[in-house]
């Protein structure tokens, strides 16, 4: 779990795939745990918020509050959408140009799913996409979230039959070591719980991807991380 920030008030990380956001009962390997035991090596019991998530299979880019108001803060910053959020998603088939997806998701149990505009229980879900490279019939997407719905890119790219690379519980073809999906949180721009400036953060995807990406997408997401 490589860090990428650190001060007094945040903590950000570069999740691997396949580490839970925060412990359940599985007692599998978690983020919040993790963080905790890094920061209790200079801080005595230390705090550590979640403050958003990602799903197990998916890498990149989480940042957590080390203080119950940075906390608030930066809660407050995802639940207004003032957070920048920027994805790479392998998708299979081939795309072009660019554009912007908006459909509604549910989640009336544990599985989340496209529904109508007016179903009670759908929230708007909204994304803007654009091709950075293409290859070997798939499509290296960047994802800029505009909402942060559960499985969100997931189900909007399959409902356009673009699924993840690797997403086998969406209908992908192909798959990835360790039950990877091809999707990660590469940047990240929030406003600084406690100092009146903007900070972002970047992370590459994890080395498992080198089996399926060409070397033009390889160029693509150096230059995508170089201009962040």
């Amino acid at each position: 779990m490589e860090v990428l920030h650190r001060d007094k008030y945040l903590l950000a990380i570069n999740k691997p795939p396949g580490l839970l956001a925060q412990p359940d009962h599985t007692g599998a390997p978690d983020v919040v745990t993790r963080g905790k035991r890094l920061l209790s090596e200079t801080t005595d019991a230390p705090f550590l918020g979640l403050v958003h998530r990602l799903d197990r299979p998916t890498s990149g880019i989480m940042v957590l509050a080390r203080t119950s108001e940075a906390a608030a803060t930066l809660s407050q910053q995802f639940r207004e959408r003032t957070v920048e959020k920027r994805y790479l998603a392998l998708v299979e088939g081939t795309l072009r140009g660019l554009g912007t997806w908006t459909d509604y998701i549910a989640k009336p149990g544990r599985t989340p799913r496209l529904v109508d505009p007016d179903h009670a229980k759908g929230k708007r879900a909204a994304l803007d996409w654009q091709v950075l490279a293409t290859g070997e019939d798939r499509t290296l997407l960047q994802v800029e979230l505009k909402t942060g719905r559960p499985h969100q890119i997931r189900l909007q790219a399959t409902s356009r039959g673009h699924p993840v690379v690797g997403d086998q519980r969406y209908g992908a073809a192909s798959t990835l070591e360790r039950r990877a999906l091809a999707l990660h949180h590469a940047l990240l721009r929030v406003e600084h719980p406690a100092d009146p400036r903007r900070i972002t953060v970047s992370a590459g995807p994890p080395a498992l991807w080198s089996a399926v990406l060409t070397d033009t997408m390889h160029a693509a997401i150096e230059r995508m991380l170089r201009h962040a």
